[in-house]
This record gives structure tokens, C-alpha cells and sequence, in this order.
């Protein structure tokens, strides 16, 4: 009977790993995936607007968004990209509602007008019979002007784009003739529109031309002395435009001073 046992053969099999190169697949599945993530941003950004290609640019170049602390950065966050003629109304709207944040909103809405022109956005501060923005007569801005220059200086501040500020005047003389006139008075309140900006953190450089008009360009022509011909006006420039040529009005106004 013991003839017919027979030897019970074990085979065990040895299973290689592959050694430390076993995860070699994962390392090259990680880089084709960075690549096509990188190939389907590619794809997305030619597809985008200008405007959004400018922003992600700049964010690159300043990603802190220090830059447009200082009024210098194309972009530093989303709220920094410059301003052209495809977004200029966008901007007009966010004025609109900073400026409503006053208390005398209300009061002044009538005394504040904002448009697109061919040169930029124009925010004029109209005068009333008894002055709101300024001082009879002087170019020092009243509590209410002080504040609403101040609301618009936060908003554009954070725009790269150049400023001007223009000062108007109505037809009616001093009373007193002298070396002060009208041509001083429209000068000396758009400079201190001016002073008042870059004093609360508009960057050096951003305002790029001071006009002094005094009646020169009334805004209500069939009455030359109506107070809305007072007023100063700033101008939010276009992007792409070329400096501003000096006007001779800007000339005599300085001859005057």
C-alpha cells in the first residue's frame, strides 16, 4: 500500500515587484495631465477677451497687486484693469454707485454728471447759485466737494489710466477788477481738486494735464452766467490714447496766473 503513495510536490512561485522602478507610471500619468492641463489653458486664454488676457498678465508681473497702490500696475487685482473704450461705461456705473454712497447723494445728484466722450469718461461737479463744491469766489473746496472728490479719488486710484482735471467758470466778472479773475479762479480749483488726490493716495504722475478754461468753454452757452457753468471736470482718459496736446486755453490761463 505504500508503494502506491506518491510525493506531494509544492511549487511556489516568487512574484518579482519590479524594485524601487514600480512607480515610475505614476510619475509620467502626473506629467501628461500638468500638460494637458496646461494645453486646455492655453486653448481657454486665446479664446478671451483682450481685457482678460491684460489682467492675467499683470497679475504675473504683480501678484501682490502692490503696483496699483502706488497707480502704476496695469493690474494688480480684479478690480485694477485699465480702462478702454470697450469697458469705459462699466466704469461710469461703478462711479455711479461709489458717489451715491454720500449722504448728499440725494441732494446733489442734479450737480453731478457723468458721460463718455471721444476723449474718456467726463465726471463734471457742477456749481448751484450758492456754491456746494467750493467756496464763492475761492478755490477752496467745501465739506461737501472735499468728500465727493475724495469718494471719486478711491475709485480711480485703483485704475492705471491718466487724469485730467479742468476748471470752468461762468461769464460774470469779479466785482472788484484786479489781478484775480475768472482765468485764476478755474485754475486754482482744479488744482486743488488736484492737491486733494494726490494727497489721499493717487499716484504721482496719474493726472497729466491741469486746465484752467475760466468762460471760455461754457457748458450752458444761451446763459453765460448760470452757476452750472461753474464747475470742474475730470476726465478719465482712454487707455490707448496719446498724451493730450496743451490747449491754448491751458496757456493763457497760466499767463494769467
Amino acid at each position: 500500500m505504500s508503494e502506491n503513495l506518491q510525493p506531494i510536490i509544492i511549487i511556489k512561485k516568487k512574484v518579482n515587484h519590479g524594485g524601487h522602478h514600480g512607480g515610475a507610471w505614476k510619475v509620467a500619468y502626473a506629467d501628461f495631465v500638468t500638460a494637458m492641463m496646461a494645453l486646455f489653458i492655453v486653448l481657454w486664454l486665446l479664446n478671451s477677451s483682450i481685457q482678460v488676457r491684460k489682467a492675467i498678465s499683470a497679475y504675473f508681473q504683480d501678484p501682490s497687486g502692490s503696483g496699483a497702490l502706488s497707480g502704476s500696475a496695469s493690474t494688480g487685482t480684479g478690480e485694477t484693469v485699465s480702462v478702454n473704450k470697450d469697458n469705459m461705461t462699466e466704469l461710469k456705473e461703478k462711479l455711479e454707485q461709489a458717489m451715491k454712497k454720500s449722504p448728499e447723494f440725494e441732494k446733489l445728484k442734479d450737480y453731478i454728471q457723468m458721460s463718455v466722450t471721444g476723449e474718456g469718461l467726463r465726471v463734471e461737479l457742477m456749481e448751484s447759485e450758492h456754491g456746494i463744491f467750493f467756496e464763492s469766489g475761492s478755490g477752496r473746496p467745501t465739506a461737501t466737494g472735499n468728500e465727493l472728490i475724495l469718494r471719486l479719488c478711491t475709485e480711480l486710484k485703483k485704475l492705471p489710466n491718466h487724469l485730467l482735471i479742468e476748471g470752468h467758470t461762468d461769464a460774470k466778472p469779479f466785482s472788484t477788477p484786479g489781478e484775480y479773475s475768472n482765468w485764476e479762479l478755474s485754475t486754482d480749483r482744479a488744482n486743488a481738486a488736484r492737491r486733494l488726490m494726490e494727497e489721499n493716495g493717487l499716484a504721482h504722475g496719474r493726472i497729466v494735464q491741469v486746465r484752467g478754461f475760466a468762460d471760455q468753454s461754457l457748458r450752458d452757452k444761451t446763459h453765460p452766467e448760470a452757476p452750472t457753468n461753474r464747475r470742474i471736470s475730470v476726465i478719465v482718459r482712454y487707455q490707448d490714447l496719446a498724451e493730450p496736446a496743451a490747449k491754448p486755453e491751458v496757456k493763457e490761463a497760466a499767463e494769467h496766473h
